[in-house]
Formats: C-alpha cells, structure tokens, sequence
C-alpha cells in the first residue's frame, strides 16, 4: 500500500485549547476545534494500530490466494488455461518488478483505501497485455461518455510513473472499482468514515499526550495579586519548561510570588479511556469488515465461535474481494470461453482431524480419488491414486463387479 494522500486532503492534529488546558486534555482537543471532524488521508488511517492490522489481514489474505485462469470444457468441466500468457501474467509475474503477492496486495489496499484500483497495460507487438503497472489511484480522474448507440465509454486522466500527466482509454488500463452506487466511481470509504478514524486518532492522541506529560493532569498557579499577561506568559512558559513531561518526574516545585499549585483532577477510569479505545477497535473491525479476534480483542471472544468467525470472515469478507477482481480480470482480459477465479479452498481447511476424515468420507463416497486428496494437501500424486471408489465400499470404480457366489445344494440325508 503506498503512503499517498490526495493534494486535497490533509491530515491535522486535533486542535487543543491552550489557554484552558495546557496539556491539550480538553474536548475542544478531542472533537476538533468547534466540534467538527477534521479531514483524513491514508497517512492518518494508518497510524492506528487496529486499521493497519485489518488492511494487513485482508490484503496478505487476498495476496496468498491465487486467481487461476480457466478454460471451459464442453461437459461444463474446465481446465487450467497454462499455455495462456494471461495465466502466467496474473499467476507468477504480472510485471517486471513485482511478484503477483506483491501486486495482489497493493491492489486490494487501493481499493479498500483510495475505493479504485488502476493499472497500465503494457502490451506487445500482436496487441496483447503481456504486464501490468500500478498507477496512483490519487492522481487519476475517471470520466464517463454517453451514447445512445454505445452506452458508457470511460476515459482515465491519470499520472503516469514518469511524472507526465495523460488522458488514456480502457484499452490502455485495466480499472477495477470499488464498492460503488453507479458501478463507475468507487467510493472511498476513508473520507466517508472520517468521523470514526478521528475519533480514534483522537483518543491515541489523548493518551500519548497524557503519558509524555508523565500522567499528570493539568495545573493551575493562582496567584493573590493580579498578575499582568506579559508576567503570565513567563510564568506558564517556565512552568512547562521546568515541570511537564516525563524527564521532571519527581522534580519538586518552589513557587514565588504568593502562588498556590493546584492540580486538575482528570479521571480516566471515569471518562472510560479504556472502553473508548476498545469501542475504536471494534469500529475498524465494522469499517474494514474483520472479525475482532483477528485485531486482537478478545474481550468478548469465546473458543466455540473463533472457528466460525474465521469461516464468516472467508465467505462474507474475503469473497467479495475475490469476485470483484476476477470479474475485472474476466470483463478486461478473458478470450472466449475463458474466465478467472479465485481458489480460497486451502483457507477454508479445519484442524487435521477434521480434514482426514471429510477426505476418507470424499473417498468412500467417490467424491475424492486418494490423488485428488494428496493433492489438496500438498502431496505428490502415487501410482494407482487416480481410482474413484464406488458406492459405500472400497471397490474400485474400474473394478469388475464381484458375483455373488452359488449357494451351495443341501448334502442327502444318509438312509438307515
């Protein structure tokens, strides 16, 4: 995932009232100066812990599964299309510079973070895409042409990795959208969730500035006489300079002037700092669609449902990322005949109990050979494990049926 931010969106800090509270603990400083949340980019997103754990989950997920290239039989079977250029390009080396794990996982990153996804088709002399190069999806513009007799067109105003700028087509990038409500323009989900991010950043804020200040609360010097500003100045600047932060720890405090030290109480067992942060948590959980065991909190996480939410988190998370892509890929690239899919079946394994017997049931049922068991366990093929079973036995399929041997007559009674 690339560390960029559109020129128009900026991170900022969440504004602090120094003159009520100089160590910035006010709620001015959690909600942002009049209450209004303050833009975000991918910069401030990453800075959370629990965000940048659930992109690096759901784009290492998505990177590890392969997309396979599929030619259809015509007995509704298929086969894996290896002599294709395409199966190379999107199994193994999708350009020059980069493996297809590293590719996959900046593609997902930039559809979860920016909502689009672009990239350059590098094309050869019979016209077709033999490498793909990311483009900044913050430096490209998607605009949309209409006609009766064609319908949509699109067209990309883009920045290309050489510094230039240019207008290209759909023959030249290959475009994969986001979620999207016109199935066009994807949207970005930071800047539509940026209340939920800065409330997160606010309350990382929160809690690094209250440490660096060595967890004291704020101060009040009051004085008997009046105090002219400039004096004011002077006196809070040494103050912080003396007394703030964790270096002064212990230091002790002599005071002039008639002035008593008076300390803010600031509660943070009351005001739930840590429930806030936890409820922050479960927030990236929804907002990036990971189950919160996988971002590490497990307050309310039992061992009897872990199993089950890692299954939800393949069928109702991971799977519409793998059929977004692949759709893409089979819209831009597939020949007639062909498609793309993603195959997600070796994170779907249980423990090794679980799986040796749901093999030897495949097995027994003529589901499974022995070969095509060993193989989704990453074994080598053995001699004779092609045969299918048949029925509820052990008899092979290419077997000749067994009959059923003669009863044989009753021996004669002996007569006296």
């Amino acid at each position: 995932m690339a560390d960029t931010s559109s020129p128009a969106v900026s991170a900022s800090e969440p504004a602090s009232d120094t003159l009520t509270d100089p160590t910035g603990f006010s709620v001015t400083a959690l909600l942002g100066r009049g209450g209004r949340s303050a833009p975000v980019s991918e910069k401030s997103v990453l800075t959370l812990p629990a965000a940048w754990r659930a992109l690096e989950i759901l784009t290492g997920v998505f990177a590890l599964t392969p997309m396979i290239y599929y030619r259809r039989l015509d007995d509704d079977g298929k086969e894996r299309a290896t002599g294709s250029p395409l199966y190379k390009m999107f199994r193994d080396r999708p350009n020059g510079i980069q493996s297809d794990f590293q590719f996959k996982e900046v593609l997902l990153g930039d559809l979860l973070l920016a909502g689009k996804f672009l990239a350059f088709q590098h094309r050869d002399a019979l016209y077709q895409t033999t490498a793909l190069s990311r483009l900044d999806p913050y430096g490209a513009a998607v605009s949309q042409q209409w006609d009766r007799t064609d319908g949509h067109e699109l067209f990309f105003d883009v920045n290309l990795p050489d510094g230039s700028r240019e207008r290209l087509t759909r023959a030249d990038v290959w475009y994969v959208p986001g979620f999207s409500r016109d199935g066009i323009g994807g949207l970005d989900r930071v800047q539509f969730m940026q209340d939920a991010i800065n409330a997160g950043v606010a309350t990382a804020g929160f809690a690094a500035r209250f440490w660096e200040n060595n967890a004291q609360p704020s101060t009040v010097l009051a004085a008997k006489g009046k105090v002219a500003p400039e004096d004011k100045a002077k006196i809070r600047a040494d103050w912080k300079a003396r007394f703030s932060g964790t270096k002064s720890a212990g230091d002790v405090a002599v005071v002039d002037q008639e002035m008593d030290v008076k300390f803010l109480q600031h509660d943070n067992k009351a005001s739930q700092h840590i429930e806030s942060r936890t409820f922050n948590v479960l927030d990236m959980a929804r907002m990036w669609g990971v189950p919160p065991h996988l971002l590490f909190e497990l307050s309310r996480a039992t061992f009897s449902n872990i199993d089950h939410q890692s299954l939800e988190f393949i069928l109702y998370s991971m799977s519409p990322h793998y059929s977004r892509v692949a759709a893409a890929a089979t819209h831009a690239f597939a020949e007639p005949g062909h498609y793309f899919e993603f195959l997600p079946e070796a994170l779907l394994k249980g423990d090794i109990k679980s799986r040796f017997e749901a093999y030897g049931i495949g097995i027994d049922k003529g589901i499974l050979s022995p070969n095509e068991a060993r193989v989704m366990e990453n074994r080598n093929k053995r001699d004779g494990g092609d045969e299918y079973r048949m029925g509820s036995g052990s008899t092979l399929e290419s077997a000749e049926p067994s009959q059923p041997k003669p009863t044989p007559a009753p021996a004669p009674e002996d007569e006296d």
